[in-house]
């Protein structure tokens, strides 16, 4: 809160007439993105939940502070700090690409409360055949709306293939999870079934995200050089970054999904609290789920660069043939 009130009040001081004499690249993050340390302080800053209690005004206020600075008219009052709290509250609520203001529970910073509470409910009601199907449905749908919310400006992923990666991914988590129920409900341990929701979630990910993203597989997506000079367009880099996703996704649920278990199934068996207040299983799940997203999220997201690179040895032959010698590596968005 102290730093939302930093930048109102910087972006009141407005009225001033003297401009800033900040030198500050926003169009690149703040810290050291070489690096798993500052990509993770990157990720902790864009999935903060606390950017969710921003109030309409104070958004606009901080979308104004940051195109002022872009303009060259930041009064001098500002400091570097107040701006890059404003370019973080702006980064979390509008779309880098349309600018416009994405639907709330599909921003970044909406992962760690949405999943927590998705996630709990999953793996509390995963025995009965309608708990299955109702919180994988819900999961999923919340996976389209953060896909639709996130979709690319510029290169927007068609309604017909958000649809088509929708049902698929649903129909892969429920099949996943009734199917691996129907084989673990004659094995005399109890965790193991706890682990099927998670067994569910890693083949919807592997369903949706190279579904929702066929077209850079068909067409490749966008290579460039050392210096950032777009070179052409490559297949085998969209393989790579797509599993790269893929990966990282699917170990980020890992700790709210392998841990909790444990935990659960322990109390279950010790009789601590859960026999005597059976209601407390939800709430207590979702409160450990949540300590784990909290560092989960950001952390499998700094596993890999944003800006990811691949040898020019591994490129398609005709996209390597018109590459001066000189370059031996490419460089791409991997996406989120």
């Amino acid at each position: 809160m102290a730093d939302q009130i930093a930048v109102d009040s910087a972006v009141s001081s407005t009225t001033v007439p003297s401009t800033s004499t900040l030198k500050v690249n926003l169009d690149a993050p703040r810290f050291d993105q070489s690096t798993f340390s500052g990509r993770a302080k990157h990720f902790f800053t864009i999935t903060d939940p606390r950017n969710l209690l921003a109030t309409s005004s104070q958004l606009e206020e901080a979308k104004s502070l940051v195109l002022q600075y872009r303009l060259g008219k930041l009064v001098s009052s500002v400091t570097e700090d107040q701006l890059w709290q404003a370019k973080n509250l702006y980064d979390s609520a509008f779309h880098p690409d349309t600018g416009e203001k994405m639907f709330l529970i599909g921003r970044m910073s909406a992962q760690v409360p949405m999943n927590m509470t998705i996630t709990g409910f999953m793996m509390t009601f995963y025995k009965t055949t309608p708990a299955v199907v109702f919180w994988q449905w819900i999961n999923q749908s919340f996976n389209a709306i953060v896909n639709y919310t996130n979709r690319s400006g510029d290169s927007p992923i068609p309604v017909r293939t958000l649809g088509l990666s929708y049902v698929l991914a649903t129909t892969a988590a429920t099949g996943t999870a009734l199917g691996l129920n129907s084989i673990v409900k004659n094995i005399a341990s109890p965790l193991i079934g706890r682990y099927v929701p998670f067994a569910a979630v890693a083949a919807a990910n592997c369903i949706n995200i190279p579904c929702m993203r066929s077209r850079e597989l068909t067409n490749g997506i966008p290579i460039n050089d050392e210096n950032g000079n777009r070179v052409g367009e490559s297949r085998r880099a969209a393989t790579l970054a797509i599993t790269q996703v893929v990966v990282s996704r699917i170990v980020m649920a890992m700790p709210g999904m392998a841990i909790p278990p444990i935990i659960m199934n322990y109390m279950e068996q010790k009789g601590i609290l859960l026999k005597r207040f059976p209601w407390t299983a939800a709430p207590l799940q979702i409160g450990i789920i949540g300590v784990s997203l909290v560092f989960a999220t950001p952390l499998c997201c700094a596993i890999f660069p944003q800006k990811s690179s691949m040898s020019v040895k591994l490129l398609e032959p005709e996209v390597r043939d018109k590459l001066p010698d000189s370059t031996t590596r490419v460089y791409f968005n991997k996406g989120l």
